[in-house]
C-alpha cells in the first residue's frame, strides 16, 4: 500500500478508537506509533516515541502551560471569580438582562486570569446560577449564557489553546496572546448584544434586578482591582517585551498566590487542591500534546498534508474560499471531538494550506480559537455545556443547549467578521516590541 492509504486507514482507526472513549492523547501516540512502524520500521518508531515524550514533557515553552493553570487555579479558590460578578451585578443587574450580561463580564474578567474554557464555565456556574435563580432568570437563558461564556476562556489571553498552538506552529505565544484581547472584548460585546435582543423579545426569562447607588456601585470597585492588576502584570510584561510567555506566567502564579495570601482568602486546603488539579490538568494537556507530536510525524511521512496543501492549490480557489471550508472542517468536527484534540489533530493538516495562501499563522491561530469555542457550546460533544449540568443538575440538557443557541449565533457571526478584517486579530501584535 501507497503511504497516503495506509495515511487515510490510520485516520480512519483514529476516528474510531475516539469514538471508543479512549484517552485523546494515547490513541493518537497508539496509531502515530504503528503507522510510522509500518512506514519506516518499528524500531525507528520506538526511537521516535521516546524522543517525542522526552521533547515534549522537557519543553522549555510548554511549562507555560502549568504555570497559568496554577494561576487560574488560585484565582478560583480564593474567591477572585466572586468578587468580578459582585462588581458587575452592582452595576448593571437592574438592565433589562443585566444579571445575564453581568455573567458575560465576569466570564470576561475571569478568562483574562484563567487560560481555561471548562474552568471558566464550571467556576462562572457556581457563582452565578444561584443568583439568577434567585431573580427567577429563565433556565436557558441562565445555563446558556454561563455555557457560552465560559468558552472565553480559551480565547482571552492566557490561553492554553494558544500556547498549544504557538508550540507547534513554531509562533510567538506572545504575540498569540495579545491576538486574543480584542477578539475577546468583540465576542463579549457580541455576546451581551444578544442577550438584549433576546430579553427584548421575552422580557419574562428575564426580570429586573434592585438598583444599587453610586456610592454602593463606586465601593465595589475595589473587587476588579486585583483582576486588573494581574492582567497588567502579565499581558504588559508580554506586550513590553519585559517578560517572556514562561516568565509572564510564573509571575501571574506567584502574583495571584501573594495577593489570595494578603486577602487571607485561600486555605492550605484550598491551595494544595490547586496545585493537585494544576498536575492533572497540565499531565492530560502534555500528553495530548505527545500524541499530537508522535501522530504528527506519522502523517508528516504520509505526506498527506502536503498533498492536501498542492491538491488545493492545484483548484486554484479565492483564498476566501478555502479558509471557509477550513472553517466549515472546524465546526464540524468540533461537535464531535474536544477542542485542544481537535487542534492538536488538524493543525499539522491545515497549516501548511494555510501557510501556502499567504495567511498570517498569527490571524490563523485566532481563527481556530474560534471556532473551537464553537464547539464546545454544540452538541454531542459540547463540553461547557455538560460542565454547567454539572453544576445545574436539576436544569435538563436540552434547557442548556436551547439557552446556547442565540448566544451560538453571536459567535459564528464574530468568527466571521475576523475573515474581511483581520486586523481585528493582528493590531495589537503589530505593535508589540
Amino acid at each position: 500500500m501507497s503511504p497516503g492509504t495506509i495515511g487515510l486507514i490510520g485516520i480512519a482507526v483514529l476516528v474510531i478508537l475516539l469514538f471508543s472513549r479512549m484517552p485523546v492523547g494515547f490513541v493518537m501516540a497508539l496509531v502515530g506509533a504503528v503507522g510510522f512502524g509500518f512506514l519506516v520500521s518499528f524500531n525507528a518508531s520506538f526511537n521516535m516515541v521516546v524522543k517525542d515524550i522526552f521533547s515534549v514533557f522537557g519543553s522549555y515553552s510548554l511549562t507555560v502551560v502549568p504555570l497559568f493553570i496554577l494561576m487560574g487555579q488560585i484565582a478560583f479558590h480564593s474567591g477572585i471569580s466572586s468578587r468580578l460578578y459582585k462588581v458587575a451585578y452592582k452595576f448593571i443587574g437592574h438592565w433589562p438582562g443585566g444579571l445575564a450580561i453581568a455573567t458575560i463580564g465576569a466570564c470576561t474578567g475571569f478568562a483574562a486570569i484563567c487560560g481555561s474554557t471548562n474552568a471558566t464555565a464550571a467556576t462562572m456556574a457556581a457563582v452565578t446560577l444561584p443568583e439568577m435563580k434567585k431573580y427567577r432568570y429563565d433556565d436557558s437563558l441562565a445555563t446558556g449564557v454561563v455555557a457560552a461564556g465560559g468558552s472565553l476562556g480559551i480565547l482571552i489571553p492566557p490561553s492554553v489553546i494558544f500556547i498549544v498552538y504557538g508550540v507547534m506552529t513554531e509562533q510567538s505565544i506572545g504575540k498569540l496572546f495579545m491576538a486574543g484581547i480584542l477578539p475577546g472584548l468583540l465576542l463579549s460585546l457580541l455576546f451581551a448584544f444578544s442577550v438584549i435582543i433576546w430579553v427584548r423579545l421575552k422580557p419574562e426569562i428575564a426580570p429586573r434586578g434592585p438598583k444599587v447607588g453610586v456610592r454602593e456601585k463606586i465601593a465595589s470597585l475595589s473587587g476588579l482591582g486585583e483582576t486588573i492588576l494581574l492582567f497588567l502584570l502579565v499581558m504588559g510584561g508580554l506586550f513590553f517585551g519585559i517578560f517572556t510567555p514562561t516568565e509572564a506566567g510564573a509571575v501571574g502564579a506567584f502574583g495571584t498566590f501573594v495577593i489570595a495570601v494578603i486577602r487571607r482568602k485561600i486555605t492550605l486546603k484550598a491551595f494544595v487542591q490547586s496545585l493537585f488539579e494544576t498536575t492533572r490538568i497540565s499531565c492530560m494537556i502534555l500528553v495530548i500534546v505527545a500524541g499530537a507530536t508522535i501522530f504528527g510525524h506519522f502523517l508528516a511521512v504520509t505526506r498527506i498534508p502536503f498533498d492536501i496543501a498542492n491538491w488545493v492549490s492545484g483548484f486554484e480557489l479565492p483564498p476566501g474560499i478555502v479558509i471557509s471550508i477550513i472553517i466549515l472542517v472546524y465546526l464540524i468536527g468540533g461537535c464531535f471531538i474536544d477542542a485542544l484534540a481537535l487542534i492538536t489533530l488538524t493543525v499539522p493538516i491545515f497549516y501548511p494550506v494555510v501557510s501556502s495562501l499567504g495567511f498570517d499563522p498569527i490571524w490563523f491561530g485566532v481563527i481556530i480559537v474560534l471556532v473551537t469555542q464553537i464547539g464546545v457550546i454544540t452538541p454531542p460533544v459540547g463540553v461547557n455545556v455538560y460542565v454547567v449540568k454539572g453544576i445545574a443538575k436539576d436544569v435538563p440538557l436540552y434547557t442548556i443547549f436551547k439557552g446556547v443557541i442565540p448566544l451560538l449565533i453571536a459567535l459564528i457571526v464574530g468568527t466571521f467578521l475576523m475573515i474581511p478584517f483581520p486586523e481585528i486579530a493582528l493590531f495589537l501584535p503589530s505593535l508589540m516590541k
